[in-house]
Parts: structure tokens; C-alpha cells; sequence
């Protein structure tokens, strides 16, 4: 399938998931997080999730990040040029829902792409060679050829698509690994 094509199937079986569901699922997507060899490093970029599109919520990992002490970074989008600036989230970090639905910080304190570690990714879609598709902005695949994290994370709520996805580009940034609630896939080779 195309990128339009799952695009349009992964928001309309998003949409069928209950709240109640999402943090459910959510919850259990964070406790299989538990199961990789991620927690060793200190910078770790998170999502927050845009309620009205279901995403997974990413209230449980921060949870567990802040009880390990771990610098945690969140981005404010940049629609006149698709790329994100990352900012320290703190007890002091003002949160503002933007006109497209996304929390992001007012402002603070800017980290460096290139002292992102860990990487939790949002998706749409992803097939099982660790290709993700997004909302179509490439935010999050010029963040990561900038940043070069030493792990990538999708986080979602179904498996991978069992056809790859057809119009992968040279721009597109493979994950290393996805998490669902009942499984974790890995691709490729992961320090």
C-alpha cells in the first residue's frame, strides 16, 4: 500500500479506539517498554499526543522517565519549514495546545537534536522492515537524519502492515524497534 492509502485506514481504525481504550493500551505499551535495553542512556525525545487523532498517550512513559531521573525532551513544531526545536521538559515547562492539537512547550530550555538518545517516534502506520508512515510533514524523519539517536522507538497500537510500504523515499529514517501493547518489533541492528 501507498503512504496516502495507510494514511487514510490507520485514522479511520484509529478513530474506532475508545479513550478509555487508548490509555488501556497505552498503559500496556509502556510496561512492554520495560522489556528493551533503553534505559541506560540520559536524553531521551518524547511525543506528546494529539488527543482528537488517538494517539498513544505518552503520559506513562514520562512517568517512567522522571522516576529514573532522565532528561526529557519535547519539540514545538515549525510549520513554515517542517522541522522541530526541542526543549527540556521541567516542572517549569508551559504547555500550549497549538492550532493543529499538538502540546508543545512556550519555551525553555533548547537541547540539540544531536543530544537526543532515545527516540519515541509517533506513527501512523509502519511495515516490517521498520518503515513508518506519519501524517505526511516529514517532521519527524529531518529530526531524526539530523539527531542520528541511538534508538528509535514507534510507539502504536497495531502490528506492522504485512506488505511494505511501496513509496518508501531516501528520506525516510527506519525505527529500530516498535512497541504495541503485546509485542515488540525490532529491525535491524540496534547498539
Amino acid at each position: 500500500m501507498k503512504k496516502s492509502e495507510l494514511r487514510k485506514k490507520y485514522k479511520a481504525l484509529r478513530k474506532s479506539i475508545s479513550m478509555e481504550e487508548v490509555d488501556d493500551l497505552s498503559l500496556q505499551i509502556a510496561n512492554q517498554l520495560l522489556n528493551l535495553d533503553i534505559w541506560g542512556y540520559s536524553y531521551y525525545h518524547i511525543f506528546l499526543p494529539i488527543e482528537q487523532q488517538v494517539e498513544v498517550n505518552t503520559e506513562f512513559i514520562l512517568h517512567m522517565l522522571q522516576g529514573r531521573d532522565k532528561h526529557v525532551v519535547i519539540s514545538k513544531s515549525n510549520f513554515d519549514n517542517s522541522t522541530l526545536l526541542h526543549f527540556l521538559l521541567t516542572d517549569q515547562t508551559v504547555l500550549k495546545v497549538n492550532q493543529w492539537g499538538i502540546p508543545e512547550p512556550e519555551d525553555g530550555i533548547e537541547i540539540q537534536p544531536e543530544k537526543m538518545e532515545v527516540v519515541f517516534v509517533p506513527l501512523l502506520a509502519y511495515d516490517k522492515r521498520g518503515y513508518r508512515v506519519g501524517y505526511g510533514k516529514g517532521f519527524y524523519d529531518r529530526f531524526l537524519a539530523e539527531a542520528k539517536p541511538k534508538v528509535t522507538v514507534g510507539l502504536s497500537f497495531f502490528d506492522p502492515e504485512p506488505e511494505d510500504i511501496e513509496d518508501i523515499d531516501r528520506y525516510d529514517v527506519p525505527l529500530d524497534y516498535c512497541v504495541t501493547s503485546s509485542k515488540i518489533y525490532s529491525f535491524g541492528d540496534v547498539d
